[in-house]
């Protein structure tokens, strides 16, 4: 398993997850129903949307299977795919630096991500990802409104 602490700088209320060789393009993947999810998709990329358009601790471990999933302590939890056919994987906020990020040494496949949302009191973020087949993206819990 990878563990890595960060704190990212949520600009423009997002992060994301990239594949390092991927265009990293979200812009049309933000439709309505991503961003009420809090989750948007691309080829390569997974946009994670914040509460907070500033930084945020995010939390990411590369697991070698599902997790158990521990709902509880989360106001919501969204699963998605992220096909990943070089690597590393890149972390970072949308508006970093991008030959600066954070790069975690991951191999190619297809991986579940799985986004836990804190979002009362502290805001934090935990991203799991585990080779798994690919679905659409799916809100697991939904916050309360």
């Amino acid at each position: 398993m990878q563990h890595r602490d960060l704190e990212l700088l949520a600009d423009y209320f997002q992060f994301y997850l990239q594949d390092e060789p991927a265009s990293g393009d979200l812009s049309d993947a933000w439709t309505e129903d991503a961003v009420e999810r809090l989750l948007a998709v691309a080829p390569g990329v997974v946009g994670v949307g914040t509460i907070t358009n500033g930084n945020v601790p995010v939390t990411i471990q590369v697991l070698d299977h599902e997790p158990a999933q521990s709902g509880a302590s989360y106001d919501q939890i969204n699963e998605c795919s992220l096909e990943v056919a070089e690597g590393p994987l890149v972390v970072a906020g949308c508006t970093d630096y991008f030959p600066e990020a954070v790069r975690i040494p991951i191999a190619a496949q297809t991986y579940r991500v799985r986004v836990s949302y804190c979002l009362s009191g502290e805001e934090s973020y935990l991203v799991q990802l585990w080779p798994a087949p690919a679905i659409f993206p799916v809100v697991v819990k939904a916050r309360a409104a």
